[in-house]
Order: structure tokens, then sequence, then C-alpha cells
């Protein structure tokens, strides 16, 4: 009785295939795939964080967000007035604007 050669994927070792009979392959499929491992050792490990960097980062990203908001708001706005509210193209560009400008002088 021949058996069908398979490969572990967590370590790639070789395995006859995983049957009912195959208490050893079965046992290390169970511990690499379905148990967790345990490190022991500092939790933090690689490169050392660069704490200036990621407030530089995180603070052009909640800047970004912010601007980018008032952003959609104001075109959706002057889009309404310009469709909608009668005052055409020049008018709604006019809103678009006076409304970008003021949304940039109160979120600074």
């Amino acid at each position: 009785m021949r058996f069908r050669q398979s490969l572990c994927n967590p370590c790639r070792k070789g395995f006859p295939s995983l049957k009912l009979g195959n208490q050893a392959a079965q046992r290390h499929f169970r511990e690499t795939i379905f148990m967790a491992e345990h490190h022991t050792g500092p939790v933090e490990t690689g490169a050392p964080m660069d704490y200036k960097e990621h407030e530089k980062t995180y603070d052009m990203f909640i800047a970004s967000a912010k601007y980018g908001s008032m952003l959609l708001i104001v075109l959706l706005l002057a889009m309404t007035a310009g469709f909608f509210g009668g005052a055409g193209l020049l008018g709604g560009l006019f809103v678009f604007i006076i409304l970008l400008a003021a949304g940039i002088f109160l979120l600074r």
C-alpha cells in the first residue's frame, strides 16, 4: 500500500497522507496549524519606534481628514446653490470660493 506524499504548509515537512491511521501526521498537523505559538521574550521586537515621525504622520492624517471633509461639504453646498438654487455656474463657483476661504480660515 503506497501513501501519497503531502506537505505540511507551515513547516513544509513531508508526511504521508493525513488519513485516519497516521497519528504522527495528524498530531503534527494539529500542533502546527491549530495551536498558538508561545513566545518568550520581549513583546516589541524589531526596530524601535520613531515616535516623532509617528506623531507627524498622525497630525498629517488628521489635517487631511479635516480639510478633505470640509472641501467635500463646501463642494456639495456650492453644487446645491448652482443647480437647485438658481445661481448657475458662476454663482455656484462664487459660493464655492467664499465657503472654501471661510472653511480654511475657521479650521486653522
